[in-house]
């Protein structure tokens, strides 16, 4: 039970920082090209947070897959 504690807990964190990384993904790009200052970093950081959608979409449907097994397991 603890080890399965401990898996949730680092998926939390794990969570937050792709929450993070997506926040600074959307958000500087915006802020930037409403100050008219980014157009080719535009680009990149919009790949970057589809990337990071991609990658927080695995997380999730490994997180749903674990608490799937612990909840057959009890």
């Amino acid at each position: 039970v603890r080890e399965m504690k401990e898996a949730t807990d680092v998926l939390k964190i794990v969570g937050i920082i792709l929450l993070a990384l997506f926040v600074l993904a959307v958000g500087v790009p915006l802020v930037l090209a409403a100050a008219g200052v980014a157009l080719g970093i535009l680009g990149f950081l919009v790949s970057l947070a589809v990337a990071v959608i991609k990658i927080a979409i695995v997380v999730a449907i490994i997180y749903l897959i674990i608490v799937g097994i612990r909840a057959v397991l009890k």
